[in-house]
């Protein structure tokens, strides 16, 4: 697992300065703690940190073959059959990790290479012979890549944010449309960056760009189906995804260093530690991290777990309330970052940190399996709007919405006027809405009018309603579900998981993740992935000779910062200085008056915001850390 960065001219190959490379790795140093590397030619530079996995001392980067150099963040799982094919091709080794297995598939596939790769990668590769460079991403996103066309010509790229900002020509320049993505879902998609200009490579997307020739779109190489459907039987097809789960699990326990898994008490990650616990001859190293409030305190599930399979399992106890790793997350995700469990995540990771380099985690069987509620309400949603044509639910339900009173605070059923509202809407639109956190509504309070004059109608909502209508899906759950595959797995989920397992130097691997498994998943019947409101309900069965129930069917729990009590406690002061930041202020885009209003609405009790004061808190940091 490393940090990657790079220069390339692709008009006249002027001179890279190696310095500008170094400068770029050294922003990312916390990605790779074990080592560095740069390496330039006319008309490019590539540079690498390294954090040591497989190969410990024979695969420093950025590594030459012949006329190809790669640099490289990531881990191929099945790197070692690869390198056996290619051997029997007449391809030479000298070192046994995966870098050089890159190189002699990129010399003997090309593009095509990439079909054959299991794992996580974001890479370059530089073909002096051709004069190109092809960057790549992995299919699911675990690994970053962010690029950007500067004013000299020249195309930089590098893992973070950060590490594009250690350039000099990089102009700092906020994007609205960025800022309209994050108070709309609380991080800013891969489809848009905070810093005008810079984009983020896609998720299972390739960059291929020829000397003399102007940068082209991005081109994919991958994308999940869920228009076809597996037959069998239920207990046929748990045993497959079973095995397949296997599968994942195993290729990612291959490490030169110590190795261990996250463990919630929840059904994913109790799934990894129990299939890791079977192919390991000795104790699993596991960590959980509890909190001081009992609402949110899942060590006893954790416990329970770690005794069935007698893992080495080490716990720590924090605050719930704990906001002082502010500024610690603002400096790891460069972006503004809203989603509060960054902060828990981030914990995890440095107890992790402290016994092992590598660490497994559940994430990807939520959105691979229908396991998030809001997947049951989508679908019992979209069952009444399909009873009705769209004008009349739009004038019945639409008018009692808006009419019915507001209520926030009440578990999801109880909230009439949002799910009235939701059925006034069509599906995409509704379900949009759902993974949101600030409504185009209030956004629309929030901007001033030379703010929305300048958005020119662009809507954050628009990407989920067009991906879940040209979706390779056949019903609801699985256009929801393929949304949240392209938007929120790889702009949320995965982003906290690399951004603060890197921040402190630790590999995360997501095995759930396995392509063969979302693949497979995507193809089971949609009542074995939600039955009778029971989310992954095909991976709960299959896993109960394995785990106890009170493991398998308890309520999901996550972790929830109590951001609301927050601004009417601790951070109270920091809710009143927002309405007079000159950070936001001055950007001319957001009306400090609404702020200080739904500051002060929220500090008496009077409404509820907690969760957008907390996203301008992100944003104000971030902003006056990236923008000064």
């Amino acid at each position: 697992m490393c940090g990657i960065a790079g220069i390339f001219h692709p008009g006249t190959p002027k001179p890279v300065e190696p310095n500008r490379v170094l400068a770029m790795i050294a922003a990312q140093a916390h990605r790779g703690p074990d080592g560095d590397g740069i390496w330039t030619a006319p008309g490019v530079g590539l540079g690498h940190r390294r954090l040591s996995i497989i190969d410990l001392e024979g695969s420093p980067q950025p590594m030459s073959d012949g006329p190809l150099t790669i640099t490289y963040n990531g881990e191929i799982y099945n790197f070692a059959d690869l390198r056996a094919e290619l051997t029997a091709k007449g391809a030479i080794f000298r070192t046994e990790g995966d870098t050089e297995v890159l190189l002699h598939g990129w010399r003997a596939w090309g593009p095509s290479m990439l079909d054959r790769l299991n794992g996580m990668f974001a890479f370059a590769i530089h073909d002096s012979q051709a004069h190109t460079l092809f960057l790549a991403r992995d299919r699911m996103g675990v690994k970053p890549l962010h690029y950007v066309e500067l004013a000299d010509g020249s195309l930089a790229f590098a893992s973070e944010l950060k590490g594009l900002l250690a350039h000099p020509q990089l102009r700092r320049v906020p994007d609205l449309g960025a800022v309209e993505d994050y108070l709309a879902f609380g991080y800013v998609p891969d489809d848009a960056c905070i810093v005008a200009g810079v984009k983020k490579l896609a998720a299972g997307h390739f960059l291929w760009i020829e000397r003399g020739r102007p940068v082209p779109q991005p081109r994919k190489w991958w994308d999940i189906d869920f228009s076809n459907r597996a037959t069998g039987s239920a207990k046929a097809l748990g045993e497959e995804l079973v095995d397949r789960m296997r599968v994942g699990v195993r290729s990612r326990m291959v490490a030169d260093v110590p190795l261990g898994a996250f463990l919630s008490g929840g059904v994913d990650s109790s799934a990894v530690v129990a299939l890791m616990a079977e192919a390991s001859p000795k104790a699993v190293r596991t960590c959980t991290i509890g909190f001081d409030e009992a609402g949110h305190d899942e060590r006893a599930f954790a416990d329970t777990v770690a005794r069935r399979f007698a893992t080495d399992h080490r716990e720590r106890v924090v605050a719930s309330g704990d906001f002082g790793l502010i500024d610690t997350l603002v400096a790891s995700f460069d972006e503004p970052f809203a989603d509060a469990s960054a902060l828990a995540t981030y914990q995890v990771c440095a107890l992790a940190r402290e016994s092992v380099t590598v660490a497994l985690s559940g994430d990807g069987a939520d959105e691979a399996l229908a396991g998030y509620r809001r997947y049951k309400f989508q679908a019992a949603e979209e069952r009444v709007r399909g009873l009705l044509p769209a004008h009349l639910r739009t004038e019945v339900f639409g008018t009692l919405g808006r009419f019915y009173p507001k209520a926030d605070w009440a578990p999801r059923p109880l909230r009439a006027k949002s799910t009235l509202l939701a059925l006034a809407q069509g599906g995409g639109e509704a379900y949009a809405r759902s993974v949101g956190v600030t409504g185009p509504e209030l956004r629309a309070q929030l901007f001033t009018g030379s703010a929305r004059a300048q958005l020119g109608g662009y809507r954050a909502e628009d990407r989920y309603v067009a991906t879940m209508a040209n979706a390779p899906a056949r019903d609801a759950i699985d256009r929801a579900q393929y949304a949240d595959i392209k938007h929120w797995l790889p702009g949320d989920i995965l982003t906290k998981v690399d951004r603060t397992s890197m921040a402190v130097g630790l590999e995360a691997r997501e095995p759930l993740l396995d392509h063969r498994l979302i693949e497979f998943c995507a193809t089971l019947p949609a009542n074995m992935r939600l039955r009778r409101g029971e989310g992954k309900w095909l991976l709960k069965k299959a896993m109960e000779p394995y785990l106890p129930r009170e493991i398998l069917y308890r309520q999901k729990m996550g972790f929830v910062t109590p951001i609301s009590a927050w601004f009417r406690g601790a951070l109270a002061g920091e809710a009143v200085a927002l309405a007079k930041s000159r950070t936001l202020g001055e950007t001319g885009w957001l009306d400090m008056a609404t702020i200080a209003r739904i500051a002060d609405e929220h500090r008496a009790g009077r409404a509820e915001h907690g969760r957008t004061l907390w996203q301008f808190v992100m944003l104000e940091r971030s902003m006056k850390r990236v923008f000064g």
